[in-house]
């Protein structure tokens, strides 16, 4: 499961990562020196921390242990990206020998730095294929520039999750597959409160400060080229997102505008919390990931959820069925000793079709290899079905890595938020200088 703010985490992890370009220099699997079969202790730093996520990482390392009696697994838990960094950059035995992070926008970074090794010359030595074990979707945000520097471990796709009981009182029998008819549906479901000033429900919360509803989420539905083949920023060349900003402020404004949705969106609270609007009834669609439907379960609902993909553009209506898709990595860290022992760890977490499967069940989120999606033991029900297919749609997409990180989807995530508030009256010409600051600050990083 992802965490808010993943974006703002990469841009002030910029400068700490660049740092440790010049203490890294990685190390190739052939160089590790190591004995994977001697009596070893890794160090493993996650940043899981609800009891449920904790628990399941718990498992899975008995589960690793007892296959590899010699080596021991002490975990640490709940740790940010800023203070692996720093352990990284200090180096030494308190330093990590395996990493996972949320933040897959920082992969372009962790690879450019070489503050995880590259994992082609251990995946090699192996005979792991990485291109018949994970979707390449994935295999495309977990390295840069050909260096593996990251694997995925578990998948996020994103979807809709919809109030059905909302749906039917409002005589709407589906979810919407068109743009046009997600306005609709959308406006169908808003309904104004006693004063007229405020909001009983909203079909939508459109604004792209709502929890996952990002510039990039719904940009992915008009499948974008982010950059071209000379890696120039391409955003005002691309047509697709200026008519996906153009759609989202349309949206916003069919939906009651944009000072009057967020002085609504102000009182939603915590994303994580029970009182989610989505659980509570105040919205009726929301953007979300799959562990949005089993979280509303578990806060005792009293509305039936449907699950769906996100509408797409009407002119691509026949690629109905694809989304956005992110995860979780991990990586070795360049400096661990102990590299081979780390592979042989970050091997059966992210390749090990049970282990995967397991983690999957547990914490609700969609499997990162080819064979556990189709895992007879994964458990998936109605609502995971449909991003099970989101993950397996040929023409799911994401956010390429780059050497700035997740720095130049903050750019564009900057300038959507001034197109949404009506501050952009020409929204191609803004994205020209979007591209100019992107191209800028990818050369600084490189």
């Amino acid at each position: 499961m992802p965490r808010t703010g993943r974006l703002t985490t990469a841009a002030a992890l910029l400068a700490a990562i660049s740092a440790l370009a010049t203490a890294c220099t990685g190390r190739a699997a052939d160089s590790a020196t190591d004995d994977p079969k001697a009596d070893v202790t890794l160090s493993f730093w996650h940043g899981w921390s609800a009891p449920g996520e904790v628990q399941a990482i718990e498992d899975g390392i008995a589960r690793f242990e007892k296959a590899h009696p010699n080596i021991k697994v002490e975990v640490t838990g709940n740790m940010t990206d800023d203070k692996i960094n720093q352990a990284l950059r200090a180096g030494g035995d308190k330093a990590p020998d395996v990493v996972s992070s949320f933040t897959t926008d920082s992969v372009g970074q962790f690879c450019n730095s070489r503050a995880f090794a590259d994992l082609n010359p251990f995946l090699h030595k192996s005979g792991v294929d990485k291109t018949k074990v994970f979707p390449k979707s994935l295999l495309e945000y977990t390295q840069f520039k050909g260096n593996q520097c990251t694997l995925p471990l578990l998948n996020d796709a994103y979807g809709l999750v919809y109030n059905k009981t909302a749906f039917a009182a409002a005589g709407i029998t589906e979810p919407p597959k068109t743009w046009s008819r997600f306005v609709e549906v959308a406006q169908k479901l808003t309904k104004a409160d006693a004063s007229g000033d405020s909001y009983e429900q909203v079909g939508l919360m459109p604004t792209f400060h709502g929890y996952e509803t990002t510039p990039m989420r719904l940009a992915a539905q008009w499948s974008p080229t982010y950059f071209d083949a000379d890696g120039r920023s391409n955003l005002s060349r691309d047509p697709a997102f200026a008519k996906m900003l153009t759609a989202q402020k349309d949206l916003v404004a069919a939906l009651g505008g944009y000072e009057k949705l967020e002085r609504f969106r102000s009182t939603f609270g915590d994303e994580w919390s029970a009182e989610h609007p989505f659980h509570t009834g105040r919205v009726a669609m929301q953007i979300d990931g799959e562990w949005r439907a089993p979280m509303a379960k578990e806060a005792g609902v009293g509305f039936e959820i449907g699950t769906a993909p996100l509408p797409v553009p009407d002119d691509q209506a026949a690629d109905y069925g694809k989304g956005y898709l992110s995860g979780t990595v991990v990586g070795i860290a360049s400096g661990s000793k102990k590299q081979n022992a780390a592979w042989e760890l970050v091997k059966y977490m992210t390749t090990d079709t049970e282990a995967v499967v397991a983690f999957a069940n547990a914490i609700h989120n969609v499997p990162s290899t080819l064979a556990a999606l189709e895992s007879p033991d994964l458990k998936v029900t109605p609502e995971l079905r449909t991003f099970l297919d989101i993950a397996r749609h040929p023409k799911s997409g994401t956010t390429p890595a780059r050497a700035d990180g997740g720095t130049y989807q903050l750019t564009f995530q900057d300038f959507a938020y001034a197109v949404e508030k009506g501050e952009v009256a020409d929204i191609t010409a803004g994205l020209a200088k979007v591209d100019r600051q992107i191209d800028t600050d990818i050369a600084k990083a490189e």
